[in-house]
């Protein structure tokens, strides 16, 4: 359950999300003077089994940043099924869901695309070091904590698709 804190937060189950970046920003028309490539979409798939802070997420990227497509699943088995091959640029994943963690789905991903980017994030205590010991993922990019302001994780969504 979600409840509005104040105009910057949502306090949610999980922790406060920060929504201080969720305002509508204008799209970038064709006539710019941007060149085609930087007018290109980074396309994010979001998996959280929580269907409010997917949303928020994806909300909170898009607005943040034109350039951003996010997809979002609130169900682990579904994203995979639904998952295309060599389309995303970047994977923000949650580590706990039930069904099927946040390792176990990015494992099964990586077998139809190896060159995705992954990033995990939770909002519990995490050992990095020992999560990669354990799942000697190639393409792990970050861990994120959660609750983070939409700046934050547009920073780091940023830094990761560079």
């Amino acid at each position: 359950m979600i409840k509005e804190k104040s105009n910057d937060s949502i306090e949610h189950k999980s922790g406060i999300i920060h929504t201080d970046n969720l305002r509508p920003r204008h799209k970038v028309s064709s006539s710019s003077s941007l060149s085609h490539n930087a007018q290109r979409h980074k396309r994010i798939l979001v998996v959280d089994d929580n269907p409010d802070v997917a949303f928020t997420l994806r909300i909170g990227l898009e607005n943040s940043d034109p350039t951003m497509k996010v997809y979002s699943f609130d169900n682990p088995v579904t994203a995979l099924l639904e998952f295309k091959p060599n389309f995303y640029d970047l994977l923000l994943i949650d580590v706990n869901m039930p069904m099927m963690d946040g390792f176990q789905l990015t494992q099964k991903l990586l077998q139809k695309d190896l060159n995705v980017r992954v990033c995990f994030m939770t909002s519990g205590e995490f050992n990095m070091d020992a999560a990669r010991e354990v799942h000697p993922l190639k393409s792990i990019g970050c861990f994120i904590k959660k609750p983070i302001s939409t700046e934050q994780l547009v920073r780091r969504v940023r830094a990761e698709l560079e």
